[in-house]
């Protein structure tokens, strides 16, 4: 499939062998029992690597999808703190939420602070909010854009902090690998001692009935 001749040469081994025609370069291939792979055919002369064309395939579809990852990593999340500077504390908790998720999952995120009517006399709330929910999340983010006014609305850019991410990561394992190993404590402690069934354990005595009880005390 490789029409242009000559090509240059990488081979087998990775190493540089030069310009040669391309039936040299096949036949070169053929003996190794490898393909001649066109790896750069827009260069003059067209780039030419003797290798697996399999493997090959499979490296770059491996990169284009590292490639994909990296770049979905980086799309940038929006979080929007209502229509107004009124949004009820538990909704902001919401929303400080779905932004750690993001940042963990290596998104940026934009949050957006809209003021209504009146509200722009105020943009000190909408600030100290912006700045609330900053000091919420630095245990995985960096502030990389801070609080601005823009229009009648106020933004603010999170980054996800690696390191910090990490060290959180390591934390919740750390403090779901604890409760797991409470948690089977306690239920080792409720089983029965080693060797013996429920059906095993020793039953209460019966209890004097009130007719008995009656009968001993004439007696």
């Amino acid at each position: 499939m490789i029409r242009i001749s000559p090509v240059r040469l990488i081979d087998e081994n990775n190493k540089q062998v030069g310009i040669v025609e391309t039936a040299q370069a096949l036949q070169r291939a053929r003996e190794v029992g490898l393909d001649l792979v066109e790896i750069s055919p827009d260069e003059r002369p067209p780039i030419c690597k003797i290798t697996d064309y399999g493997k090959y395939k499979y490296e770059l579809s491996k990169k284009d999808s590292k490639s994909r990852s990296a770049s979905k990593a980086s799309d940038m999340k929006e979080i929007r703190l209502g229509r107004s500077v009124k949004i009820d504390p538990h909704d902001v908790e919401i929303r400080v939420n779905q932004a750690r998720k993001f940042l963990i999952e290596g998104h940026k995120v934009l949050v957006v602070q809209r003021f209504r009517g009146r509200e722009m006399m105020h943009q000190r709330l909408g600030m100290d909010r912006m700045r609330e929910i900053a000091d919420n999340l630095q245990d995985v983010a960096k502030v990389e854009t801070p609080p601005k006014a823009s229009g009648r609305a106020m933004n603010m850019v999170l980054a996800p902090d690696k390191p910090k991410i990490e060290q959180y990561k390591r934390k919740v394992a750390k403090e779901k690998a604890a409760l797991e190993k409470e948690k089977a404590e306690a239920k080792a402690q409720q089983a029965p001692p080693a060797g013996q069934t429920p059906k095993d354990a020793p039953e209460e005595a019966p209890k004097e009935t009130a007719a008995a009880a009656s009968e001993s005390a004439e007696s």
